[in-house]
């Protein structure tokens, strides 16, 4: 036997001078001779002209729904237990411009369908649209828009965190340096940031002192970087897009990172940065667009570097600073006006089991048609480091002596410095994803 029942009335709440509508559903089992009343959370609807959102937050028990209707609530305001915040179409949350917007400190609480705006504009205090602080668990921040904060949401020491399908437009008014991060989080193990869209502000998503994170899908713009890890491990940052931004994607002390499908479009100065990242995997990613360097590797070691492509850049892979033990092989250099820099002595081969690398200044042969060059490439020899080491040396690459010497190193292997070798060069670049964000740059 099941029974339903639904209970609808208005409360006068002595707090405030209004009335809040409170929808109560239960259901009733009765099994054999033994009954058990179930008392589902609430719904409370709220009207943003009549009521105080943090008064009712207060009132609140523990699962509670409250379900914004269309207005400006105002705050800034704290929700201290397990609650749902869920706005329609128009629903605004003001912060008036004082500290944190929204401030969770409790965990299973759900933020949805809100615009959330004007928080603080002060650093030290972190002020943030969405602050959810430390030894909270499964809080969800899902398909808001927010805008006029200084950081647009915050975790810091939260876990298991999901922020998905939002929307954060940030500050333009200080130094780029000076203004807040998109995303920020701080020791947020398990925590999902996922299909966001971030503008504008500092870094898209920054993260510091944390592991077991994923950042996926997301698109990031008009920003100094698009991702930014420090001091993260075992962790996945795959298929998001970075566009027009100074760098892309700066993995940075960090280790076992496994980074894949991501996208650096017109991004100025680099599209990837590896500093200090270790022991991580590096594949099926994009840079095109004219950045300064496609790459950029210091002080990088024991990663693994394939099914890339790299496209016109001022320099291709800008690789310095003792960084060893890299596999780097199946990636694709086009049209890069320095395929790759290396100041150094060390020989260092760039392929693997008989694959190299494809280069589209590579003028090779292949005569037994299978697919690898009949001979090595070596995209950086002794006129190269010269002009590396000394720029006005470009006045004279077109003159007799340069070329006697290009002949010469050529003839004689034994004059090359040093540096990278491509063993097994491929003849065609391998076959990446197609880009599904093609036409991004125009929105």
């Amino acid at each position: 036997m099941q029974t339903h029942c639904k209970l609808t009335f208005n409360v006068k709440n002595p707090l405030i001078s209004s009335q809040v509508k409170i929808i109560f559903t239960c259901e009733l089992w009765v099994i054999l001779l033994f009954s058990t009343f179930i008392s589902e959370a609430r719904d409370i609807q709220l009207q943003a002209a009549t009521i105080s959102l943090q008064s009712v937050i207060q009132q609140a028990e523990s699962g509670d729904r409250l379900l914004l209707a269309a207005g400006t609530y105002y705050g800034p305001i704290t929700v201290d237990k397990p609650l749902s915040l869920i706005g329609s179409q128009g629903a605004i949350i003001d912060g008036n411009s004082k500290g944190h917007v929204i401030t969770v400190t409790a965990s299973n609480v759900v933020i949805n369908n809100l615009q959330i705006q004007n928080s603080g504009n002060t650093l030290v205090t972190e002020d943030s649209g969405v602050f959810v602080s430390r030894e909270t668990e499964n809080v969800v921040i899902s398909n808001n828009h927010l805008q006029g904060n200084l950081i647009g949401i915050y975790l810091k020491g939260a876990r298991s965190a999901q922020v998905r399908n939002n929307t954060i437009i940030g500050s333009q008014f200080h130094r780029m340096n000076d203004r807040g991060n998109g995303i920020y989080l701080w020791n947020t193990p398990g925590s999902i940031v996922e299909n966001n869209r971030i503008r504008y502000g500092r870094d898209g998503i920054f993260v510091t002192t944390s592991r077991d994170n994923i950042f996926r899908g997301n698109i990031m713009r008009d920003l100094r970087f698009a991702v930014h890890y420090m001091y993260t491990q075992d962790s996945e940052v795959s298929n998001n897009v970075s566009i027009n931004n100074h760098v892309g994607y700066a993995l940075m002390f960090s280790d076992r990172i496994n980074a894949y499908g991501n996208q650096s479009i017109a991004d100025s100065e680099r599209g990837l940065f590896f500093n200090y990242a270790n022991y991580s995997v590096i594949q099926h990613n994009q840079v095109t667009g004219g950045a300064e360097k496609c790459v950029f590797i210091y002080n990088a070691n024991y990663n693994q570097i394939n099914n890339n492509a790299f496209e016109g850049c001022e320099i291709g892979v800008h690789f310095t600073a003792g960084s060893e033990k890299n596999t780097i092989y199946e990636n694709a250099f086009i049209n890069n006006r320095t395929q790759v820099k290396y100041v150094g002595t060390r020989e260092i081969e760039w392929s693997e089991q008989g694959r190299g690398n494809y280069w589209s200044d590579n003028t090779a042969f292949d005569i037994n048609k299978d697919s690898i060059a009949d001979h090595a490439y070596q995209p950086n020899d002794l006129v190269d480091q010269i002009v590396w080491r000394h720029p006005m040396a470009k006045l004279l690459l077109n003159s007799p002596a340069v070329q006697v010497l290009k002949w010469a190193q050529s003839e004689f292997p034994g004059l090359h410095p040093g540096g990278v070798t491509d063993s097994y060069p491929l003849m065609k670049p391998p076959v990446l994803p197609i880009n599904p964000y093609k036409d991004l740059m125009h929105e």
